[in-house]
């Protein structure tokens, strides 16, 4: 599994970011078992204590569950995945069309550039 993290950004979100992403497009089927929390800080260069609160958060939400002394699994319904990962795409395309608009930019003018992209 391989990380890409911002630095300047806060790296807790973008762990729940990147695990509800790998779950909601299949990489991790429900109920299968995630990497060690050990083993995920290691991979993504993060204190485990961020991968162990990135995972409580993502229990808290249902995509996620643990079992004492096994470890972390992909929650079997994984529609709150798939929700969560909808939310933050239109978040973010949100925002992009916000900053464009910002700079002087019509909607149309925006999706002129996305499209050419």
């Amino acid at each position: 599994m391989q990380w890409k993290l911002d630095k300047d950004r806060a790296i807790c979100p973008q762990i729940c970011e990147q695990v509800c992403l790998r779950i909601a497009l299949g990489e991790f089927a429900p109920g299968e078992k995630l990497l060690s929390v050990r083993e995920v800080a290691v991979a993504a260069g993060v204190n485990p204590n961020t991968v162990q609160h990135s995972f409580e958060i993502l229990e808290e939400k249902g995509i996620l569950y643990s079992q004492r002394g096994s470890g972390w699994y992909a929650a079997e319904d994984i529609s709150l995945a798939k929700d969560t990962l909808k939310k933050m795409i239109e978040e973010k395309t949100k925002a992009y069309f916000e900053s464009m608009n910002a700079l002087g930019l019509s909607v149309e003018e925006t999706k002129k550039y996305v499209k050419n992209w």
